[in-house]
């Protein structure tokens, strides 16, 4: 909804550009820096709504403190579907509408501190010319949780992966993002320059150990000696990176020109931001704690109650609300039986396994994600939060059910969180209507999911998610049952089974 502090008539947008932020709605903030003296420090891969609503944002903010200006963003893409976002930012000087959504009132933002994106070539040649520059200190990634070449059996390197092998054997022509920056560290020390810090900014516990592992054990394949050099003088901190960020659609472009702009890329996102960080770098870096950020020795903790409590509670409400055909998270908060299960999964069954963090609780924490979850404004589809739930379950939800089965507490409702997946990949809503493919691996899923109807351990045969789980005697029987009753009497009955027994059904 447009309020009405807002609505302009779509006529007086005005297109985004540098030389057009002076005759913006004074009621839009621009950029207060001179974008021209900004030099480049951070190379950052993977440039979509979500990294230019949080790490730009706070770079945008020094910027208008007056501070490190020479840590101006270069964006970056590996894929040749990168070149469409890079073709509308190129046209707007890289600049980004940004758009607050809270039901108490809003408001928007344009930020600059992008000023310039690597154009997009097969085999990454421009991109690791940039990276090779001793001026970037930085480089940064958003690739997606399942983005780094993680063997999902042993949560080692995947390096039989066919990417990682085009890329070991073709060192200077890399198809990944960690390719490229081994090419452009080993032209550094070639250079005699010492590397770049490695940044990631995407959702998994020990990101920066994640792609340390990455990228070392990728260099070790065509160059021991570059590993050893990477993992000896490189830096990859951890990170807990936090911001709702829907995509951009119709809706989202129509909201920005009501504001008088002609925004081709614009972002929608919460009011609530955090960043915490491993204070771990080689080459320097930017003053984030002077905009909010903190920078701590202790990431783990924070990340891990966010990643339990905030990113598998999307996969509690997700599977549900898209077998019943509910488009949104905030819709799925305002079913009162899927709102219900999320808070009775979340704190008798993950919060008893998370660490309390300074200034919180994790029940504190749960019902912070509570409000942040039934935002209307916020129109964060349940397709978007549901897709790829081959990583985001073993990132997210498996790690507390391993816990809670050590420690002998309940998982009743964990299990039926994985036999609600198992039901979604089935393919059909219970109104008959189908599910898109959603996953990498959807056509697996869905095979497995479909033998799982009559067979529910035929999902938990899938080993490379499940391992020994499969054969656990507390949650192997759980989850069958559940999987049998939302198939017999339905999803809004089997939750509302478990609401009031906090139990599986037995069987007969």
């Amino acid at each position: 909804m447009i309020t009405p502090h807002w609505r302009r008539a779509m006529a007086e947008a005005i297109p985004l550009a540098d030389g057009t932020l002076a005759a913006l709605p004074g009621h839009i903030g621009t950029p207060t820096y001179d974008r021209s003296a900004l030099r480049p420090g951070i190379v950052h891969i993977g440039l979509g709504n979500f990294h230019r609503a949080h790490q730009a944002w706070y770079l945008h903010r020094l910027f208008q403190k007056g501070l490190d200006h020479d840590w101006a963003i270069i964006g970056a893409g590996v894929r040749p579907a990168d070149a469409v976002q890079r073709a509308r930012l190129e046209a707007q000087d890289w600049l980004t509408t940004l758009l607050e959504l809270d039901p108490a009132g809003g408001g928007a933002e344009v930020t600059g501190a992008m000023i310039g994106y690597v154009p997009i070539e097969e085999g990454n040649a421009p991109l690791i010319a940039q990276m090779s520059d001793p001026a970037i200190r930085i480089v940064s990634l958003t690739v997606t949780e399942g983005g780094y070449y993680i063997d999902p059996a042993t949560g080692g390197f995947d390096a039989v992966h066919p990417d990682m092998q085009h890329d070991a054997a073709h060192p200077d022509t890399p198809r990944s993002a960690f390719g490229a920056m081994v090419a452009a560290l080993a032209v550094r020390r070639a250079a005699g320059h010492g590397p770049f810090t490695g940044q990631s900014c995407d959702n998994l516990q020990g990101n920066g150990d994640i792609l340390r592992q990455t990228v070392v054990s990728l260099a070790r394949l065509s160059d021991p000696g570059l590993a050893d050099w990477i993992d000896s003088n490189g830096a990859f901190p951890n990170s807990m990176v936090d911001c709702i960020v829907p995509a951009t659609g119709p809706n989202e472009l129509a909201l920005v020109h009501a504001l008088g702009v002609e925004d081709a890329a614009p972002v929608t996102h919460e009011n609530f931001r955090q960043w915490v960080i491993e204070d771990s770098f080689c080459a320097g870096r930017p003053q984030w704690e002077n905009v909010g950020a903190t920078l701590t020795d202790d990431v783990h903790s924070y990340e891990a109650m966010k990643i339990r409590i905030l990113n598998a509670g999307h996969q509690l409400l997700a599977n549900a609300g898209e077998i019943l055909g509910i488009e949104t998270i905030a819709g799925c908060m305002a079913h009162p039986r899927i709102a219900a299960f999320f808070r009775k999964v979340q704190l008798e069954e993950t919060a008893p396994h998370v660490t309390a963090v300074p200034g919180t609780t994790p029940q504190d924490y749960v019902a912070l994600i509570e409000r942040r979850f039934a935002n209307p404004r916020i129109v964060d589809t349940t397709r978007r939060v549901a897709f790829d739930g081959s990583s985001r379950h073993t990132g997210f939800l498996l790690p507390t059910l391993r816990d809670a089965l050590a420690a002998g507490t309940p998982v009743a409702g964990l299990a039926l969180a994985e036999a609600l997946w198992a039901r979604m990949c089935e393919g059909t809503r219970e109104d008959g209507s189908g599910i898109a493919a959603n996953d990498p691996h959807w056509n697996r899923l869905t095979e497995a999911a479909q033998a799982a109807r009559a067979r529910p351990t035929a999902w938990l045969d899938q080993r490379q998610v499940y391992g020994d789980l499969a054969d656990d005697p507390v949650f192997a029987p759980a989850f069958a049952a559940w999987l049998t009753a939302l198939w017999s009497q339905g999803c809004e009955a089997t939750i509302a089974q478990y609401l009031e027994t906090g139990a599986a059904p037995t069987a007969g």
